[in-house]
């Protein structure tokens, strides 16, 4: 008899290529999989996507710069979604609870059918203390150490605690979740989706250009910004050089006012929204270099971008600064890397690769043992595993 998953998740499900790559996972291994989620649309929607059933409640995923405003629509969604996971419990239609951070208290949608003996597993995609203080430019020591209290408490509640990377979870461990609790499943792309026989479907780069770009969230502590910068300051120098900024979020505006600014609004273009993972492999099959120039903050500190993982993936050399996690897996060999919020670094750094391109080549080269190692193809069975042990 097929057991029957529930995840509860504040995000655009079809833009987050982790959590639809963990539920078609789990649904390709004889799971029932149903996902609660905010409204993409003007009305909610209910419908299936290779296999997960996926039901929008009537909460609109609130994107701004106010944290109140956050909380509030953070706390909605969980009295919401705690509705149907008591109704799926009360029918026997729920076995395991999946949640997805951010926020943690998520798992207190389903505290009931958790006191009952249903398992709980909780995701968590990203540090909350970090990444409130990042987001927020919150540097309160107190505010902190409420946001590792809130982070205890809700992994106490779970039966598991997944993360995204072993430095994140070291921090977890550090802060008095049990270790033996925690499982590292990355973040990694989605080998159906990311490989090199889908990429060649594609029409590939053009040879009179030079392709820089960059996709997921418009936000300044992502380093947006920087990437404009260096083109500006690189306007002139490379023959067809173009900046691909794919994505939404709080930002964005700021990011095309900047380019117009600089002048460079021809040398840039802006999708203003998000992109479906079903389109990104055609439009990144056309890219030279990728590029993450994150802020070097707590939060940042902790992250393996999924999007430099599908640049590479993609035999796309990656540009990206010297933060913790990214050097934990990666050596100069296998990313250019630059001086984090340094411009002038960042322009050496796409310069070398223009100008190598033997050393762009040898990083492809050298980066896919990442992939080899950690790809998706064996990794799965990580969270296959873990289900099995619930």
């Amino acid at each position: 008899m097929k057991k029957h998953v529930l995840m509860l998740a504040y995000t655009l499900y079809s833009i987050d290529a982790r959590i639809r790559r963990e539920a078609e996972t789990l649904v390709s291994y004889g799971y029932s999989v149903k996902i609660l989620v905010p409204r993409e649309h003007e009305k909610p929607e209910n419908y299936k996507l290779d296999g997960v059933e996926v039901r929008e409640l009537n909460i609109a995923k609130y994107q701004g710069k106010s944290n109140f405003s956050y909380l509030l629509s953070y706390i909605w969604f969980t009295l919401v979604a705690s509705l149907t996971c008591n109704s799926l419990f009360l029918r026997k239609k729920l076995d395991v609870i999946h949640v997805h951070n951010m926020p943690n208290f998520l798992v207190f949608a389903g505290l009931t059918p958790r006191m009952f003996g249903i398992k709980m597993i909780l995701d968590t995609h990203d540090s909350m203390p970090e990444t409130y203080s990042a987001k927020f430019s919150h540097d309160s020591s107190f505010t902190f150490k409420i946001m590792c209290w809130e982070e205890k408490i809700c992994c106490k509640l779970a039966n598991r605690v997944i993360c995204v990377n072993h430095p994140q979870k070291n921090v977890l461990a550090a802060r008095g979740i049990p270790e033996k609790k925690i499982h590292v499943i990355m973040n990694v792309p989605d080998h159906g989706r990311f490989n090199l026989e889908e990429k060649r479907k594609y029409p590939g780069s053009d040879p009179e250009t030079f392709k820089l770009v960059y996709h997921g969230t418009q936000a300044r502590r992502l380093g947006v910004d920087f990437v404009i910068n260096a083109v500006a300051k690189l306007a002139g120098t490379i023959p067809g050089l173009k900046f691909y900024d794919f994505g939404g979020g709080d930002d964005l505006d700021d990011f095309i006012l900047l380019s117009k600014e600089l002048g460079i609004e021809k040398d840039i273009y802006f999708s203003r929204k998000n992109i479906p993972i079903e389109n990104l492999p055609e439009l990144l099959a056309q890219m030279d270099v990728g590029i993450v120039a994150n802020r070097k903050n707590q939060a940042t500190a902790l992250m393996l971008p999924v999007k430099m993982l599908e640049y590479i993936a993609f035999d796309i050399p990656v540009i990206a600064p010297r933060l913790k996690t990214i050097q934990y897996y990666f050596n100069e060999e296998m990313v250019t890397f630059f001086e984090s919020e340094n411009v002038d670094s960042l322009v050496s750094a796409i310069l070398d690769l223009y100008e190598n391109p033997e050393k762009k080549e040898a990083q492809i080269q050298e980066a896919r043992k990442f992939i080899n190692r950690y790809g998706w193809k064996n990794h799965q069975f990580d969270l296959i595993n873990l289900y099995n042990e619930l």
